[in-house]
């Protein structure tokens, strides 16, 4: 069995859906912080906080967890990177650690930053490493939330992470610099990782993960096509795959499935139509494994 730790919080919700969506929903009794897993591979689950769990499973209370990168790197926590998912705290997709300042300020590079300006920010470690590495002194400031809001008042820079910007500009701040991408990251205690079984574990749980994925942005469509029509559809089918095809008992038809990108379905479908085929059914996916 392995033991697994949870983010609560901004990723809280999409990581459970995720679960749920993997056939590993987490049940929760009266207590939030003892949830449970009704799958033999699954062990202890904890939600904490994504900040936490990083270094948690380094130290091996949890053999496998999910957090955000820039929690990993921020902790410097040893822990095997396992495999990258498709959010964030933001929604989908990766977000940046960005360096911003006032926007009447007359600076558009980090790197004309003053030395010892006062620099907020929820990621002091990064932060440190980062303005060590270009050279400029600063003076570093703790900050644990609405970050933005204090430039210029109290604060010169802020270090922050950020999807779009709108937030900062919002708040009257430009984008001058980025130091890192952050995504959310599936990590594993190493020793764990190691240990025959219980990588097994981590890995099945991941694959099932990742097919729930993968899945999303895909569909399965079936068709119906007339024998005379047939070379037209498979023509107008995206050509990533060969589709499956099958002659129909007892008339001149043929049936086709294919997977396809799901942002293509609005306008395959009616090329697919136009081509000759009929009863088309778009049918939603749960899991792909590859």
């Amino acid at each position: 069995m392995i033991n697994i730790a949870l983010p609560k919080g901004s990723l809280e919700s999409q990581t459970l859906q995720l679960f749920k969506e993997a056939d590993l929903e987490v049940k929760r009794g009266d207590r939030d912080y003892n949830p449970i897993i009704h799958d033999s591979r699954i062990g202890k689950v904890k939600i904490l906080r994504p900040q936490e769990i990083p270094k948690y499973v380094e130290m091996g209370y949890f053999d496998m967890g999910i957090s955000g990168l820039d929690w990993v790197k921020e902790t410097g926590a040893r822990v095997r990177e396992v495999a990258p998912l498709s959010y964030s705290k933001t929604g989908e997709g990766t977000v940046k650690i960005v360096v911003a300042v006032h926007r009447d300020e007359p600076i558009d590079e980090v790197t004309r930053i003053r030395p010892h300006s006062r620099v907020t920010t929820e990621y002091p470690e990064i932060t440190k490493e980062y303005f060590g590495r270009i050279g400029i002194p600063v003076q570093l400031f703790h900050s644990f939330g609405a970050s933005e809001a204090k430039v210029p008042d109290l604060m010169d820079v802020v270090v922050d992470l950020t999807e779009t910007g709108t937030t900062l500009r919002r708040n009257g701040l430009k984008i001058i610099g980025q130091i890192m991408e952050s995504y959310t990251v599936i990590i594993a205690n190493r020793e764990s990782f190691e240990d025959v079984a219980k990588r097994r574990a981590i890995e099945e749980i991941v694959t099932l993960l990742l097919g729930v994925i993968d899945a999303r942005h895909q569909v399965l469509l079936s068709m119906n096509v007339p024998v005379e029509a047939m070379e037209r559809v498979v023509a107008t089918l995206p050509a990533l795959k060969r589709p499956t095809v099958s002659r129909l008992h007892g008339v001149d038809y043929y049936s086709i499935q294919t997977v396809v990108q799901k942002g293509q379905v609005n306008t395959l479908i009616p090329s697919l139509k136009a081509a000759g085929a009929q009863d088309i059914l778009e049918i939603p996916i749960a899991k792909i494994i590859r």
